[in-house]
């Protein structure tokens, strides 16, 4: 009993190394949600046929699915390979709040003027 209660602990993450980053106990169960919110918003605010939306949605898709299958949160790190959980928090808050500037600047239609020649 003393051995499984020191394995427990010595998984425990008691930092995350990046000052001002706290551990979040519950990140697993935020990023699930967060990536919900995400694909919601998605298609609730952003055509279809949008790069950016088809981008953003293959990217949640794939990150809600391993949040899903897997309960480690080093694994999940390990497989997102995008940051710690806790980053990974902040990067899905960051792309909810980016969806509603994306829709009010409604990117995916054509200029208003045409671009100046060799300009891209």
């Amino acid at each position: 009993m003393r051995l499984a209660r020191v394995l427990f602990q010595a998984s425990q993450k008691v930092t995350t190394g990046i000052v001002g980053l706290p551990v979040n106990p519950a990140a697993r169960t935020q990023l699930i949600g967060l990536y919900k919110q995400t694909l919601d918003e998605l298609k609730a605010k952003i055509p279809e046929k949008a790069v950016y939306r088809q981008s953003v949605e293959a990217i949640t898709t794939y990150r809600l699915k391993v949040v899903e299958e897997n309960e480690d949160p080093s694994l999940i790190e390990k497989l997102i390979n995008s940051g710690q959980v806790e980053e990974l928090v902040g990067q899905a808050e960051d792309e909810i709040q980016l969806i509603a500037k994306m829709a009010e600047w409604k990117a995916w239609e054509p200029l208003e003027e045409p671009a100046p020649p060799r300009q891209w």
